[in-house]
């Protein structure tokens, strides 16, 4: 059954131009998509804040670094003196050749780059990728499956599967793309979304510490029966021993001792910092350099004086004071003025 399913499946989902579309390079993109949506509610459940500028920033970072990293860890981890011989197909990507562990270690560094755009804590922003990166890694090890690559040893297994590749020997195969979609993918997402629901959720980095332990273990489960690289073949003469349980097993240690600073430090999860925020949402924010024309109108109640209360220069004849012979004498600086009124209306 599952043999027919596969070659039921074409490797390009569809043609633009001219130009094939393939379900691998849509896998990609699809996974960066479905974790980008999960992490509002993640946020709103922890009780943290990001931005939407700044969700666009994380993801941006993210598959930059991924998909660089991914092919440069294939060129140094799986075929480094082809690349020499060849530079220039380090940028034949359509061609394949993506490692996860390089691509890894390429999205750690984009996480490291948005936390300090967007001033987020680094640990919080390791959490919410270890829980979203699953849902990339089944759908891309689903577009291994559909492209026929990444095989397993011979099985007499109902469900082996006889892939097109004249190098696979036509005989059944274990499905060993399914295995990792299954495993590093379903389960290890299952783990860790049920675990991001706790109250209070993880401290810093037991997230990342747990994704790392359980992606190491099954991806060195799934080596003993997935066959290398053509071209590396077996490690140390062991007939058993792969590149990717070599470049796993740091995974688990490194695993450890994120679990065991989160165990110890025990600091809460935290969104971006305050001042972050308020800077983002002032940037949308009309400025206090307004122009004559925008400025409020004066207060027109101060023109609404009861007239009583206003001197004026109708005062009667009998009612005014006699000349002061004096007032000549006084110096002009002392005089009072005609805009004395006018004055204390402007203030």
């Amino acid at each position: 059954m599952l043999d027919s399913l596969y070659h039921s499946l074409d490797s390009t989902a569809f043609t633009i131009g001219g130009v094939e579309i393939q379900w691998y390079g849509l896998a990609w993109i699809a996974g960066f998509a479905l974790a980008a949506l999960l992490v509002p509610s993640l946020c709103r459940r922890w009780q943290i804040r990001v931005s939407l500028d700044s969700l666009l920033t994380i993801v941006i970072a993210c598959m930059l670094g991924a998909v660089i990293g991914g092919r440069l860890g294939y060129v140094l981890f799986y075929n480094l003196d082809y690349y020499l011989a060849h530079p220039l197909d380090i940028f034949a990507i359509r061609e394949g050749g993506m490692s996860f562990h390089g691509g890894l270690l390429g999205l750690a560094t984009g996480l490291i780059i948005a936390a300090r755009l967007i001033k987020m804590p680094l640990l919080t922003l390791g959490d919410i990728a270890a829980i979203t990166t699953p849902i990339g890694l089944c759908l891309v090890r689903i577009a291994n499956f559909i492209n026929g690559e990444l095989w397993g040893a011979p099985t007499s297994l109902p469900w082996g599967v006889v892939f097109k590749s004249p190098a696979a020997g036509f005989v059944a195969r274990h499905p060993t793309q399914l295995y990792e979609a299954l495993l590093e993918g379903v389960v290890l997402f299952v783990i860790l979304y049920l675990l991001s629901r706790r109250k209070p959720p993880l401290p810093r980095g037991g997230y990342f510490g747990i994704f790392l332990i359980g992606y190491g273990v099954f991806r060195i489960a799934v080596e003993f029966v997935r066959l290398p690289d053509a071209q590396i073949g077996y490690l140390f003469g062991t007939g058993w021993v792969t590149m990717g349980m070599l470049l796993s097993l740091p995974m688990l240690l490194v695993g450890a001792a994120f679990l065991l600073y989160a165990h110890k430090t025990r600091h809460p999860q935290a969104g971006q910092w305050q001042e972050s925020v308020d800077e983002q949402s002032t940037d949308d924010l009309p400025t206090d350099d307004l122009s004559v024309d925008d400025q409020a109108p004066a207060d027109p109640s101060a023109d609404e004086q009861p007239a009583d209360d206003l001197p004026t220069d109708e005062q009667p004849a009998d009612d005014q004071p006699a000349d002061d012979p004096s007032a000549d004498d006084q110096p002009a600086d002392n005089q009072p003025t005609e805009d004395t009124d006018d004055t204390k209306d402007v203030e």
